[in-house]
């Protein structure tokens, strides 16, 4: 039996605060992220603080994500969305009140605290509200209006902070996260956490190490560090190519347009069965390895191709590896792997600058791209060539 035009409304109207989640988490880290450093008169003058107010908000996301993931399994996925959201919005509000550096550790702690419960949260419903047949449009559409905020934070960010300082950036992600709540609370249905049966440490860990679990979150890894790759050092390679701001802002904007076209496209080709996880993931994989190969082009078209391809590619992988994340997991248990496929990701966007700035200070950048590419293109070829010769045989 097909859904009927007011029931398809229905369901999509309670997935828009979820997709405006989305959008909340990136804005938040990437719009303060970038600005922290601002030309204002309470931004953040030293290096040593800025990187210590950075790592203090993707700290807290590495450690708590797949704890309130699992608290979501347990009390349910909606009361923990909404209580993130209202976290988040507290510790924006903070900063506004307070407005001294010290209390922008604490509103930035409490961002990423509020961050961490919400974000796996918003995944596990959109997997929970939606049939596994529907999942992957879902999905791309989660991760459309995710790179919306990625790609619009640094700069709706900066335009706040030049006109108003970090007190008002703080103001409009205190009320970003309110209005978001409040929506949530009154469109998103409440999902009943389901019976499950008692899990050891030793269940958890086999789960989490079973290939349905680490094939999709091993690639999400891998397009998270390409991407933070790219927006961290494409400027870079552009600039030493003699490319002005604007040339080196295109590009990264290309690259967060590239991956926000694609998700939903690639989200809803593999709901019609014409592409399937396995060949989009590693297809992803090999396009994100491809751009970061051709970041070791010179000039302009070596920046714009590599923005270009690691888009595809990345914009290939997210929906891909959590609706495959979703189709592998129990349903009682999908907040806690969300949690920790998030936990991955975070690694990766970490791990990623991390490689290519330590082969860039020993060696030089080209190399640093290099590596990673190598690193991200091993694994499918592996697959392909494994795969070939099972067939041969």
């Amino acid at each position: 039996m097909t859904r009927t035009a007011p029931a398809q409304a229905a369901s999509a109207h309670r997935m828009w605060p979820l997709y405006a989640a989305g959008f909340t988490t990136a804005f938040g880290a990437h719009g303060v992220a970038a600005n922290l450093g601002g030309f204002s008169e309470d931004a953040v003058t030293s290096l040593l603080v800025l990187g210590g107010l950075l790592a203090l908000y993707d700290g807290a996301e590495v450690i708590l994500k797949p704890v309130f993931g699992t608290l979501a399994d347990r009390i349910g996925a909606k009361p923990v969305l909404l209580g993130g959201l209202v976290a988040f919005a507290a510790a924006s509000a903070l900063y506004v009140i307070a407005d001294s550096p010290g209390w922008l550790w604490a509103a930035r702690l409490g961002q990423g605290a509020g961050a961490s419960a919400f974000s796996p949260s918003a995944s596990a419903l959109v997997a929970r509200l939606n049939p596994a047949a529907k999942r992957g449009r879902a999905f791309g559409s989660y991760g459309f209006y995710k790179s919306i905020g990625y790609t619009l934070g640094p700069l709706l960010g900066g335009v706040l902070v030049w006109a108003g300082g970090l007190r008002l950036l703080f103001l409009v992600t205190a009320g970003c996260g309110a209005a978001v709540a409040v929506w949530a609370a009154l469109a998103v249905p409440a999902v009943a956490p389901l019976p499950k049966s008692r899990q050891t440490v030793a269940d958890l860990v086999r789960r989490l190490a079973d290939r349905s679990f680490l094939a999709p979150t091993g690639a999400l890894a891998a397009a998270t560090a390409a991407l933070s790759v790219g927006v961290g050092f494409l400027p870079v390679s552009g600039a030493a190519a003699g490319l002005g701001t604007i040339a080196t802002g295109a590009a990264v904007s290309v690259l967060a347009a590239t991956a926000a076209v694609v998700q939903p496209r690639a989200g809803r080709a593999l709901d019609a069965g014409r592409l399937t996880t396995r060949t989009g993931l590693t297809a992803g994989l090999l396009i994100t390895a491809a751009g970061l190969g051709c970041a070791t082009l010179p000039g302009l078209l070596g920046v714009l191709t590599a923005a270009a391809l690691i888009g595809v590619g990345t914009g290939l992988i997210t929906p891909l590896g959590f609706a495959a994340l979703a189709a592998s997991t129990p349903e009682e248990r999908m907040g806690q792997t969300m949690g920790s496929a998030e936990l991955g990701r975070e690694l990766g966007d970490a791990g990623g600058p991390l490689l290519v700035a330590g082969f860039a200070t020993v060696t030089t950048l080209t190399y640093g791209y290099m590596a990673l590419a190598i690193l991200i293109a091993v694994g499918p070829l592996l697959a392909l060539a494994t795969r070939h010769r099972a067939t041969r045989i």
